[in-house]
């Protein structure tokens, strides 16, 4: 499975899976640092599915962010609702997959 490539019936599944996710992010003032991308990746990389929370930000400015982020971070922009954001990356090691994802 391509990681950018999600279809509509997963992307559906981790949603499901999100709501049940603590916010393991906070972005606020500080915004978009080195800091920030590296603890994207560390996320991911212990979890896969990461919930972030946005502070401060427009509609339109939270969407912009998702996008970098997801570009930046390298992973897959799952969705957002309100001030909230989900990201998915799997981990290359198919032994320590913790996401199971439909075919």
């Amino acid at each position: 499975m391509d990681q950018r490539n999600l279809t509509g019936a997963q992307r559906t599944h981790l949603r499901g899976l999100g709501q049940k996710l603590a916010v393991s992010l906070k972005l606020g003032k500080g915004g978009l640092t080195p800091a920030f991308f590296e603890a994207v990746r560390r996320q991911l990389r212990a979890h896969e599915l990461v919930k972030l929370r946005f502070y401060g930000a427009d509609r339109d400015e939270r969407t912009a962010l998702c996008l970098r982020i997801a570009s930046e971070g390298q992973c897959e922009w799952v969705g957002a609702v309100g001030h909230t954001a989900l990201f998915f990356r799997p981990n290359p090691e198919p032994g320590l997959r913790r996401v199971t994802m439909l075919e």
